[in-house]
């Protein structure tokens, strides 16, 4: 095991020897609390766009469905009659320049995984930048725009927001509740007091800790064509090969295993690079992975390669909270 799968591990299990870790935390959190505070008074400048614009984030490391719930947001927003667009740091991209605009013919590796999912699923106007507010003005001096979502960036404290939306995974919560790197948290607990919604994935209903969201596995999509098909398509009790390379690769293998399949698991890490040769698994069997992996895998997929098509479905009563916050953002 890696020494970063370790470390997870220990956040979420609470392991002991963290506590030689304090001293480190201490000075993390001085950190984040001052830069936070010089946010809120004002003394650290903040681009404010013209338009309002949600941040969807976490408080934690490692995935929590931020993809998915950025994708049932622009679909929500458009169904509104709004035109959207969306920011995003583009990790591990490495565009010939930023701001990059990102295209659903681009590659990977220069528009980051997680972007070009987000552009070929919706065909969104989406733009990258580690200075998101330099993002915003470039993609308004391209487009107009009715909203905007930021992908990530509730600690990215130089762009002002109208909305922070927050996703915490119901099953792992918030691990041991300390500070990178005694634990898993990027801000103090208290944090969350500040947001404007909690939304829990994988909770079955909604809750003092916040809303309900559930990923829902919609079909299965064959990498070298793009054909859809049922998620019967494989028989309950069907081997198969399963790859993710995302923050929680457990809830991946998870989801296959109540589909009914037998998954031989196969975790990456986040933002993981792929080469046939490291996905040429024995016995052979087809290969089921992740919808941010299929981006980086076509190229090289084999015949029997899929991704499991997953869509977010957060709470009606959360859909009511949004369609009431978003009435009074588009008034405005």
């Amino acid at each position: 095991m890696k020494l970063a799968e370790r470390l997870l591990a220990a956040w979420y299990s609470g392991h002991p020897a963290l506590v030689l870790l304090r001293p480190l935390e201490c000075l993390y959190r001085a950190v984040v609390r001052r830069r936070r505070q010089r946010f809120l008074d004002g003394s650290s400048p903040a681009y404010r766009a013209p338009v309002p614009l949600i941040v969807v984030g976490n408080v934690t490391v490692g995935g929590t469905g931020k993809t998915p719930m950025i994708l049932w947001l622009i679909e929500h927003c458009r169904a509104r009659g709004l035109r959207v667009g969306v920011v995003s740091r583009g990790y591990g991209a490495q565009p010939a320049h930023l701001p990059w605009r990102v295209a659903a013919d681009q590659q990977a590796a220069e528009a980051g995984d997680e972007p070009l999912l987000i552009v070929q699923r919706t065909d969104v106007a989406l733009m990258i930048d580690p200075d998101r507010g330099r993002a915003v003005r470039a993609l308004l001096a391209e487009e107009s725009l009715d909203i905007l979502l930021s992908d990530d960036g509730l600690q990215h404290y130089r762009l002002a927001r109208d909305l922070e939306l927050v996703l915490i995974d119901a099953a792992r919560g918030l691990g041991n509740g300390r500070c990178l790197p005694a634990g898993p948290l990027r801000e103090p607990i208290e944090r969350l007091q500040s947001v404007d919604a909690l939304l829990c994935n994988g909770a079955q209903a909604d809750g003092e800790q916040g809303f309900a969201l559930q990923l829902q596995p919609t079909a299965l999509v064959h990498l070298r064509s793009g054909r859809r098909v049922s998620l019967a398509h494989f028989p309950a009790g069907q081997a198969l090969h399963a790859v993710a390379g995302i923050g929680n690769p457990q809830r991946f293998f998870a989801t296959l295993e109540a589909l009914h399949w037998r998954p031989i698991s196969h975790a990456f890490a986040d933002h993981a690079e792929y080469s046939a040769q490291a996905l040429n698994f024995a016995p052979e069997l087809p290969l089921v992975m992740t919808e941010k992996d299929a981006v980086k895998c076509r190229a090289f997929a084999g015949e029997d390669w899929w991704y499991l098509a997953v869509d977010a479905q957060p709470s009606a009563a959360f859909q009511t909270w949004l369609d009431e916050r978003l009435d009074r953002l588009t008034q405005r």
